[in-house]
């Protein structure tokens, strides 16, 4: 006797399934971990410094790297062209070998 998926589900269903899931999870992943490690330097300084707007200025520098890594990331997920960095660390379209033309 065979085993099939239950409900007639494929297993490329199931694999795009779970790279969704993946996916998801890393942008969670790289939203919080520059909030978190900023607003904990942040934290740090106002106990040292016995101020209190670091951890404030601080979480946003981490939002807006955060966001960076979101944006950088979901363009090369769903952009068609391969992307290389050059010296400067601008993105230039990776040359393929093949012929525009």
């Amino acid at each position: 006797m065979s085993k099939k998926a239950p409900y007639g589900r494929k297993d490329k269903q199931d694999k795009s399934v779970y790279r969704a899931l993946v996916l998801i999870m890393q942008f969670g992943i790289n939203m919080l971990v520059p909030i978190g490690i900023m607003s904990w330097l942040g934290i740090l300084l106002d106990r040292r410094c016995d101020t209190s707007f670091f951890m404030v200025l601080f979480f946003f520098i981490g939002a807006v790297a955060g966001f960076q890594n979101i944006w950088r990331m979901a363009k090369s997920v769903y952009d068609d062209e391969p992307y290389e960095k050059n010296a400067g660390g601008r993105e230039k379209k990776k040359d393929t070998g093949k012929n525009d033309d």
